[in-house]
């Protein structure tokens, strides 16, 4: 059984978690960050790496693989550990000082202090039923790069905002995109919507798919319409964007308040338990907006106060990172 020792321990490899990362580095806080996805970037990986993101100061619009990618090249000028693909599963508070993070895998990080950024949770994908037995095989739940269904003919599934994007994503590399939504509107974003008109995007409206077909790949789909029309359309892939259903897991038994599914914080982001704190879409409290932008801040807060109780000596303000001798001084250097 693998055991590391760090000052912050980060669940969560989101936007929100990354950039923690780079605060804890910048405070000369030793830091592992945890995420049960194979890749960092949250949501924004999993999901819409091709959206455009356009709720943070001085960033009027940034695809998402972008911004996670600029995010991961801030959090690793501090060199923190990565335990990608783990779970964090249960937490020893033994030790108040030193809280004892197990993960999936068995490994366990002894830290002085965690900071939770797992957003909604973990998610997996609502399941398109015609398409039980065909995952891997043309059945799609997610679109991490676009290019891979370069001069294929898509169908994609779904009426909701990933749906919508990934219909406006695929129109450029794909050879034709169908989309198909079961209801007469759409709950995606309505202009979003309204520019599948000029799109190139086939869409269809009251039509489910009945039945896949081919052999070890997908060849074709039958759809059936409300008024009972059934057509057979040839496809190469069909991308089932349907939504999906999250859980914070383990993580709720770990004795903090939750407020519905996020846990309660304080103004300094502590949870009611010691050295645990939280940020992003996780947490709550009164009056929260649940922008990307806010979250960054709330992390900030959050490092920088658990800094302050790992090391009562250490400033709340650690300086600005344009002063590069403040980020390097005594006054800021590694806690043992």
């Amino acid at each position: 059984m693998n055991r590391i020792e760090t000052d912050v321990l980060i669940v969560g490899a989101g936007p929100v978690g990354l950039y923690g990362a780079y605060c804890a580095g910048f405070r000369g806080l030793r830091t592992v960050v945890v995420d049960a996805l194979e890749e960092a970037g949250g949501q924004i990986t999993a999901l819409y790496p091709e959206k455009e993101i356009s709720d943070i100061a001085a960033v009027p619009g940034e695809r998402g693989r972008n911004l996670v990618a600029a995010l991961l090249r801030q959090a690793k000028t501090y060199d923190p550990e990565f335990l990608l693909g783990r779970t964090a599963v249960d937490l020893d508070r033994i030790d108040p000082d030193h809280p004892v993070v197990e993960l999936s895998d068995g490994t366990t990080v002894r830290t002085r202090a965690v900071v939770l950024t797992v957003g909604v949770g973990s998610f997996v994908p609502r399941p398109l039923t015609a398409a039980m037995s065909w995952q891997g095989n043309g059945v799609h739940y997610f679109v991490p790069d676009p290019a891979t269904h370069r001069g294929q003919r898509v169908l994609i599934v779904g009426g909701g905002d990933s749906a919508v994007d990934w219909a406006h994503a695929l129109v450029p590399v794909a050879d034709s995109v169908v989309l198909v939504h079961r209801r007469a509107r759409f709950r995606a974003h309505a202009a979003n919507v309204t520019a599948l008109a000029d799109s190139g995007v086939k869409v269809l409206t009251c039509t489910e798919v009945d039945e896949l077909h081919g052999d070890d790949k997908i060849h074709a789909v039958t759809l059936r319409s409300d008024d009972g029309l059934i057509q057979s359309l040839e496809v190469d892939a069909v991308i089932a964007a349907l939504g999906f259903i999250s859980e914070l897991g383990p993580i709720r038994q770990w004795g903090m308040e939750f407020r519905g599914r996020s846990v309660l914080v304080d103004q300094r982001m502590r949870t009611n338990l010691p050295r645990i704190y939280a940020a992003g879409d996780v947490s709550d409290y009164e009056g929260k907006v649940r922008l990307l932008s806010v979250g960054f801040g709330e992390v900030a807060t959050a490092i920088g106060n658990a800094a302050v109780e790992i090391d009562p000596d250490q400033p709340l303000f650690p300086g600005h990172s344009t002063d590069r001798d403040a980020a390097h001084s005594p006054e800021s250097a590694v806690i043992p």
